[in-house]
């Protein structure tokens, strides 16, 4: 579509704006269908394609990869390889398209994006960029991209008439995610009825140590995935332990990015902003985006040590300024009208004995829409999930509950407050849902078992 019209970076210089009169080597971008040409194709029709161009086992693939196999197949033909990442845009108006390995690290692999290249196509930080790169010529260090094939899975012309995140207009979430996906798993049942979860949502889960957050992470995901397939699920691990990053990513069938406790601050945050903006231009295509993030308080911790010191402390060593951006990143949270939304659940750590980690709680308390609060004591009973249902709960939920449903829970939120003692009440309530193979089992079984 284009090929580069300015020099990438050679020996830590800055792009200039034309190439070297030394270079007389041409590079023309491999011609064949397009993605535009290939979407309209039915998967039969794909197959056949990715048959005669030599793609292994094609009617094993999804739609989607079909279409990747048959581009990549194309510009293998042709000496150039398909290229596809996410484009981060540097102060000077290039970019690289960095290779999806979870952590968003700089790498020679890494394609040069021109800065005409950028403005030609409205691209944007974030972007999944799919396009034929050729191999660095003599001086210069990386790929360059010479023609690009899709952005965000669509044909690159309609990256112009996207609007802009920040334009999209806000709304309540409207529509649930149902969570509730087998019989014996109560966390997601449990969360459909005392705290459900819409599209759009904003959410904490106020976790002490040792709580199940990571579970009940893991739950959500796997409701999503199951009950919503159609929705982009990204699970962003802050300053976590390795094998937990591991574990999830063997569990989860969502995107996992990570930052792990023994990578710099710099590094959590750079992984959250590109995740953050990958997101935000899946929305601006009118998709559903689900941000999974553990925890917000390790992210607003990496963003007090890389902020600059504006000579404001409040208490616990938080900089007055850098609370800003992790705000920033849980209020980006939204249902949009006309289609699209954005839903970040988000842990937050308490009861760890630092008095950061306080600050930041009360900094974040009442900024969501929807709260998860799991209870030590519940937990050390060994009742899972350990949620505290009088203290969870989700502004508006009239709007995801139908009515009836909605006084049967307000009942049961009753009973378990007049109760002496809140966690066998709660122990009731999870043995009598165990019972019944479904929530709605569950609500109409109320009329008579009374």
């Amino acid at each position: 579509m284009s090929e580069n019209s300015s020099q990438q970076p050679r020996n830590n210089q800055k792009p200039k704006s034309n190439r070297s009169n030394n270079s007389k080597r041409t590079h023309t971008p491999v011609k064949g269908s397009s993605i535009d040409d290939l979407r309209i194709k039915s998967i039969e029709e794909l197959i056949s394609i990715a048959d005669a161009l030599k793609v292994e086992h094609p009617q094993e693939l999804k739609r989607q990869d079909v279409i990747f196999e048959i581009l990549k197949a194309q510009t293998e033909q042709g000496g150039f390889v398909l290229f596809s990442g996410i484009l981060e845009i540097m102060q000077d108006g290039y970019g690289f398209i960095r290779s999806i390995d979870k952590a968003f690290n700089e790498s020679v692999n890494d394609a040069y994006v021109s800065n005409t290249q950028i403005k030609r196509f409205a691209l944007r930080n974030g972007d999944v960029v799919t396009g034929q790169v050729r191999p660095p010529k003599d001086q210069e260090r990386y790929y360059a991209l010479i023609k690009i094939e899709a952005v965000n899975d669509l044909p690159p012309e309609e990256s112009k008439k996207r609007p802009l995140f920040e334009n999209l207009v806000p709304l309540y979430p409207e529509e649930r995610f149902q969570l509730e996906y087998r019989e014996k798993g109560l966390t997601g049942r449990m969360l459909d009825l005392f705290s459900p979860i819409g599209k759009g949502q904003r959410g904490l889960i106020v976790a002490p140590p040792r709580s199940g957050k990571t579970e009940l992470l893991k739950e959500i995901a796997h409701g999503l995935t199951h009950n919503h397939p159609e929705v982009d699920l990204l699970v962003l691990l802050v300053d976590e332990r390795p094998e937990e990053v591991t574990d999830m990513e063997r569990s989860v069938k969502g995107e996992v990015y990570s930052s792990t406790f023994d990578m710099p601050a710099k590094n959590h945050v750079k992984v959250a902003e590109m995740v953050i903006e990958k997101a935000k231009r899946r929305v601006e295509m009118g998709r559903d985006v689900v941000i999974l993030l553990d925890s917000i308080t390790r992210l607003a911790r990496a963003y007090n040590t890389v902020t600059p010191s504006s000579g404001k402390v409040l208490s616990g060593g938080v900089d007055a300024n850098a609370l800003h951006k992790p705000k920033r990143f849980f209020g980006a949270a939204r249902n949009i009208e006309n289609g699209g939304s954005l839903t970040i659940i988000a842990t937050a750590l308490v009861d760890t004995g630092s008095r950061m980690d306080e600050v930041i709680f009360e900094e974040f308390k009442g900024t969501g829409n929807m709260e998860v609060v799991l209870d030590r004591k519940i937990a050390d009973r060994r009742i899972y999930p350990a949620i505290d249902i009088l203290k969870s709960g989700t502004r508006k939920d009239d709007l995801l509950i139908n009515k009836a449903d909605l006084q049967k829970v307000f009942i049961l939120r009753q009973m378990i407050h007049k109760q002496d003692n809140e966690v066998e009440a709660l122990k009731f309530v999870y043995t009598t849902m165990g019972k019944k193979a479904t929530n709605q089992e569950f609500l109409d079984s109320m009329n008579t078992d009374k």
